[in-house]
């Protein structure tokens, strides 16, 4: 469909003012500041970036959210450094602006779902500065097909609530770059795909894009109204100088490029690869050069303009565990405070975490996985708890693998979920028992009953009443240990019925093995 041109747009206002009276209003239009004479110069937006990070603090701050790739965080920390240093100093002196500077755009290699959005969304976040995501494979040669590659420029602009200056410093990431490779050995190759690199390459060196798109019926109509206002239409641009380039992709066949080229050069240095491990992918991608790239399919004057070659490691079930267990962006918090909303306590297991992280290492899909296998595990849960009377309820092993067997368990047996929850609090007390005394503690099943049913009675936490009941416990052990060297001990029903004669009987038995 053909796009109307200013004048017809033009025409079509006046025939709606005519139509609905002079007073009519657009509420796409940008207000006028009060006070403002037409013709009056807009005064320059000021921008808040004080960007003084070091590449240690970058790194260490991906290091909170992100497992893994520390190659990958140490590469992009020293890019993001020199490239916001400059600008930086481009902001205290003004003439450095026209100084030749080679901008360290940045491709990164890496398999779906390892962190390599969440790392540049994180950056930006820490930085201060605008940031948008698209895919490769929405834009077109032209726009009229696709998406237009300067729509992101303008799209910055947007994020940046109209800040012209603070969008010009702000990152562009562009994912499954790999997909507008276009390999010439291919018959019918892709010119599509060429023109989207051709086009992204204007735009990665430095060009002014135009924020008023002939094409976008928003911009036309602001333009009219401007026109209406002034009697002129100011040119309203954006350089892309500083702006920077992040792209990525799975790049799945550029291993076998980067083999055949090492092995061309060193046979025995590719087998040496492949003997250490024969689906290791990483050790071939971050030997990878441009010329891989440009037999891949992408334009040297393109893969030139991305001088940082970032590679990301694949991640096992280890790395999905200590996601889910140790970085501040883990999807388990998302889950608890889903039910902290109903006033309901979550509570995982170590195993469950576990069980999760096999079951998402199943799934191929790295850390995305994980939601995948938290929302089928959690999902009747969260549907059926919010109508109950349970206030707090534990995510087991058992959970993640029947997770509605263990729901109706835990709907139709109050006891049975108390005692789970007990079971999983007496960990925490058992661990604290450990660190202080250096004696390791177990409970049994009587000993959990009992303890689950004194706490509900007192309404009172279960490791509070274990501080009670074993508050004498800790001396006593440690003359065990010491008269038999005994180091773990179990708790038992017997012990919560009667903890000081059962802690006496205990003694005089570890004397009694002494003197045999």
């Amino acid at each position: 469909m053909r796009s109307p041109t200013f004048e017809e747009l033009q025409k079509d206002l006046e025939r709606l003012r005519e139509k609905y009276g002079g007073t009519v209003h657009f509420g796409f239009y940008p207000p006028r500041a009060a006070g403002t004479d037409e013709g009056e110069k807009e005064v320059e937006e000021p921008i808040q970036l004080n960007f003084n990070f070091k590449p240690k603090d970058i790194k260490e701050y991906l290091d909170r959210y992100v497992i893994k790739q520390d190659e990958a965080k140490k590469a992009l920390a020293i890019a993001i450094c020199d490239h916001y240093n400059h600008i930086m100093e481009c902001e205290r002196d003004p003439t450095l602006r026209d100084e030749e500077y080679s901008k360290q755009n940045i491709i990164i290699i890496g398999p779906t779902g390892v962190g390599k959005t969440y790392m540049i969304r994180l950056i930006a976040k820490l930085i201060g500065v605008p940031f948008v995501k698209a895919d490769a494979t929405k834009f077109s040669e032209t726009g009229y097909v696709g998406g237009n590659v300067e729509d992101l420029v303008r799209d910055l602009v947007i994020q940046a609530d109209g800040n012209i200056r603070l969008a010009q410093y702000g990152i562009i990431y562009l994912d499954e770059i790999d997909k507008i490779a276009t390999a010439p050995n291919i018959i019918g190759r892709d010119v599509s795909g060429r023109g989207v690199q051709m086009n992204l390459l204007k735009l990665m060196e430095e060009t002014e894009v135009d924020l008023n798109a002939f094409y976008d019926v928003g911009s036309q109509l602001r333009a009219i109204a401007e026109f209406q206002r002034k009697g002129k239409v100011e040119r309203r641009v954006i350089n892309t100088k500083h702006i920077l380039f992040i792209v990525s992709g799975a790049f799945t066949e550029l291993k076998e490029i980067i083999k055949r080229r090492l092995n061309r050069r060193n046979i025995g240095f590719g087998a040496d690869i492949k003997s250490k491990d024969e689906e290791d992918d990483y050790q071939y991608l971050k030997r990878v050069t441009s010329q891989d790239f440009i037999e891949f399919g992408f334009e040297p004057e393109f893969i030139g303009r991305l001088p940082v070659h970032v590679v990301c490691e694949g991640l096992n079930e280890e790395d999905l565990y200590q996601i889910l267990k140790t970085s501040e962006g883990s999807i388990i918090k998302q889950y608890r405070r889903s039910f902290k909303a109903y006033g309901i306590e979550a509570i995982f297991s170590d195993e469950a975490i576990r069980e999760i992280a096999k079951e998402a290492h199943k799934e191929g899909t790295g850390a995305r996985g994980l939601m995948t296998v938290c929302e089928r595990v959690m999902r009747e849960f969260k549907f059926e708890l919010p109508s109950t009377d349970i206030k707090r309820f534990v995510v087991t092993d058992k959970v993640v693998r029947d997770p509605r067997g263990e729901l109706q368990k835990i709907l139709s047996d109050p006891e049975y979920n108390e005692e789970m929850v007990v079971r999983e609090l007496l960990k925490s007390y058992s661990a604290e028992f450990f660190d202080k005394y250096g004696i390791t503690i177990s409970f049994d099943d009587d000993a959990i009953r009992r303890i689950a049913k004194i706490s509900s009675e007192r309404k009172t936490d279960p490791n509070d009443v274990c501080r009670e009941i074993l508050r004498d416990y800790e001396y006593g052990l440690n003359l065990i240990k010491k008269n038999s060297g005994k180091t773990e001990f179990t708790i038992t029903g017997e012990v919560i019925e009667d903890p000081d004669g059962t802690l006496e009987r205990w003694i005089k038995e570890s004397y009694s093995h002494q003197a045999g």
